[in-house]
């Protein structure tokens, strides 16, 4: 799991990267490095726990919550604006950040599923 935890990471990153390179110059462009920062610390969470076997639970258990809390995020704000809402990149990223947070949790609850069973 550690190592789609920094999988995962690497994509935000590269979306919240790409997307800040590929905008305006405005004040509002920090704004498209918001999955990149959520990747770092899913990605952090992720080389920290293939480094440290003994706190390898806690933290894979916290990379859960740091993507659930992203889908949570991203999905909710598109939610409540899907009645205007057109193909922007804010609104493309935004659905491709979501997509991926709850792809990971799913991953993510499948495999503390099959680990209880196998222990």
């Amino acid at each position: 799991m550690p190592n789609t935890a920094i999988v995962f990471g690497v994509i935000l990153i590269a979306l919240g990267v790409g997307g800040y390179a590929s905008g305006p110059m405005n004040a509002e462009r920090i704004t498209a490095l918001i999955p990149a920062f959520f990747g770092i610390v899913l990605a952090g969470l992720g080389i920290a726990a293939r480094a440290k076997e003994s706190l390898r639970k806690h933290l894979m258990h916290g990379a859960v919550i740091v993507a659930l809390l992203g889908f949570i995020a991203t999905a909710g704000r598109l939610l409540s604006r899907v009645s205007e809402l057109t193909a922007t990149p804010a609104v493309i990223s935004q659905a491709i950040m979501a997509t991926v947070c709850f792809l990971f949790v799913v991953l993510a609850i499948r495999s503390f599923a099959a680990a209880r069973r196998n222990s």
